[in-house]
């Protein structure tokens, strides 16, 4: 049986990305990475994750996109608005988003990702 493509969704740049990558790297975990600066995010792959996650986890309220979003909106979110906020930027998509399989893992930490590829 041919192993699962791991795939890590997020913009290069970002510190827990990188951290996410380098403990891949280190434990020579091949992996995917897709870039949502040069290749967005779709519609349907966000909405399926949001059958998994729930939109609350998957919208980063720590971020500076958060902050630029006009408090009318923040005080009104609900799912339909946080997929278009998601889909028009999706920086503002709490990262990384890892996928394996039907899995989906939302955020890093060594120990999470340990457990996940033990």
């Amino acid at each position: 049986m041919k192993p699962s493509t791991i795939r890590i969704f997020g913009i290069p740049n970002c510190d827990t990305i990188k951290k996410a990558r380098a403990w891949l790297k280190e434990n020579e975990i091949e992996y995917e990475f897709h870039d949502y600066k040069k290749a967005g995010i779709d519609e349907d792959t966000l909405r399926n994750w949001i059958l998994v996650t729930g939109w609350e986890v998957l919208l980063n309220r720590r971020g500076t996109t958060w902050r630029k979003v006009p408090q009318e909106t923040k005080d009104s979110i609900d799912e339909a608005t946080a997929i278009e906020l998601m889909l028009e930027n999706p920086s503002i998509i709490k990262r990384p988003v890892l996928t394996m399989d039907k899995r989906i893992e939302v955020g890093f930490s060594a120990d999470q990702y340990a457990a996940l590829f033990k």
